[in-house]
């Protein structure tokens, strides 16, 4: 008796993972091409553009001033001389407090609209791995795994893209990606 039960409990493992299903996909064949990724990147080049030009007035500003100070500044009374180095130091300051500013916000700008992006596609995914009752799904493009099977794991790239309604030439799309070995 023990026997049989010690063989039924060997068994039942591999009957359930021969019955078990996988699936996987390649995210980097689906964001760029959602409608949402290309209003977050044309957003964010907005942006960009705007801390741009705002910087450039800000560097204007300050070569404008070193070079008045150095055309003046044998000239200058010794307390007004050290008043526009004082002056030109603070707006150096400023302007470095600007540059780092402008790229934290630009980054965590993209964080936030990525996220989106990204959970949109994860419930995705959810939602088609419930419905096809697939154990694992596997994200081929960030290379966790070291092998998959197209054999045996099925591609559901296709059905993401279709559940967020996206739309891909066939020029656009890239060869299947299987992580390095």
């Amino acid at each position: 008796m023990k026997k049989i039960l010690l063989a039924i409990l060997m068994i039942a493992p591999l009957t359930i993972m021969a019955q078990a299903k996988f699936a996987h996909y390649n995210l980097a064949d689906i964001v760029p091409h959602m409608k949402e990724y290309t209003t977050a990147q044309t957003e964010l080049q907005a942006m960009e553009k705007q801390y741009s030009e705002d910087i450039k007035l800000m560097q204007d500003e300050y070569q404008k001033k070193l070079t008045d100070l150095q055309k003046e500044y044998n000239n200058l009374l010794e307390n007004v001389r050290a008043r526009r180095e004082q002056e030109l130091n603070d707006l150096g300051q400023r302007l470095q407090q600007s540059v780092q500013d402008s790229q934290m916000t630009l980054e965590k700008a993209s964080q936030e609209k990525m996220a989106l992006i990204y959970q949109k596609v994860n419930a995705a995914v959810k939602k088609l791995a419930e419905a096809g009752n697939y154990v694992y799904v596997v994200d081929l493009s960030v290379g966790a795994i070291s092998f998959v099977n197209p054999a045996i794991s099925t591609d559901i790239t296709t059905q993401i893209q279709k559940e967020l309604g996206v739309t891909v030439s066939a020029t656009a799309t890239t060869a299947p990606t299987t992580p390095a070995k």
